[in-house]
C-alpha cells in the first residue's frame, strides 16, 4: 500500500463478512468502505464475476474487478466449507449450494445448511474444513493470502452468531461451533480472520 492513502475498498456485499471484517482493518489503522459507501451498485452479473474453480482465482477475478471499477485498493475473499465425505463440496459454490437463487441471507443460509445435513445423512465421516483465501489489488500491485480451520459439520445447528454454515461447523481444537464464538474470538480462530490477518500483516510491512 505504499504511497497510498490508508483507505481500501472491501468488495463484498455479505453483511456478515462486513460485520467480521470492518474492526480487523480499524484495528490497523485502515480505512475501509463498503461498496455501496464507495457508490458502487449492486448488478445482475456480479455473481459470474466468480466463476473460477477455485478459492485462489475467485478472490483475486472479484478485487480486480472493483478495483477497475472504483481506482481505489480493493480487498476481497472467496470463502467456503469443504467436506471430504463429499469429496470437497460445496467448495467455491458454498454460497449458492441450495441452488435457491430467489432467496437472499438468513434464509439463503437456512437452504444450504439444509441440503449439507440432507448430503451427509449416509455418511459417518464427517470432517470437514473452512477454507478462506484473502486477495488485495492496488497500484501497487497484488497478493492473497488463504487461511483453513478443521472441524466436523454436527447433526443439528449450535449457536446464534455468524452466518453461513457457522451453526453447523464444529472447530476441532475449540469443541464448539462458529455460531458459538463472539465476533473477536471467531476472528482469532476462522479461516476469514486467519487470512485477512495474514493479508492485512503484509500489506503493514510493505506500507
Amino acid at each position: 500500500m505504499n504511497g497510498e492513502k490508508r483507505v481500501v475498498l472491501l468488495a463484498t456485499r455479505s453483511l456478515g463478512k462486513l460485520w467480521e471484517l470492518r474492526p480487523m482493518f480499524a484495528a490497523r489503522g485502515i480505512d475501509a468502505i463498503d461498496l455501496d459507501e464507495a457508490g458502487i451498485p449492486a448488478r445482475a452479473d456480479e455473481e459470474a464475476i466468480e466463476a473460477y474453480e477455485s478459492f485462489e482465482e475467485n478472490a483475486a477475478a472479484k478485487a480486480r474487478h472493483f478495483h477497475a471499477v472504483s481506482g481505489l485498493p480493493t480487498v476481497s475473499d472467496d470463502s467456503g466449507l469443504e467436506v471430504l465425505a463429499l469429496g470437497g463440496r460445496p467448495g467455491v459454490r458454498s454460497k449458492r449450494w441450495s441452488g435457491r437463487a430467489d432467496l437472499e441471507g438468513r434464509a439463503l443460509d437456512v437452504a444450504n445448511n439444509l441440503r449439507l445435513l440432507d448430503e451427509l445423512r449416509a455418511h459417518d465421516d464427517r470432517r470437514a474444513r473452512y477454507v478462506c483465501v484473502a486477495a488485495y489489488v492496488g497500484a501497487d500491485g497484488a497478493v492473497s493470502e488463504r487461511g483453513e480451520v478443521e472441524g466436523r459439520i454436527l447433526g443439528a445447528p449450535r449457536g446464534i452468531e455468524g452466518f453461513g454454515y457457522d451453526p453447523l461447523f464444529e472447530v476441532d481444537e475449540l469443541g464448539r461451533t462458529f455460531a458459538e464464538l463472539g465476533r473477536e474470538e471467531k476472528a482469532a480462530w476462522s479461516h476469514r480472520g486467519r487470512a485477512f490477518h495474514a493479508l492485512l500483516t503484509k500489506l503493514s510491512s510493505a506500507s
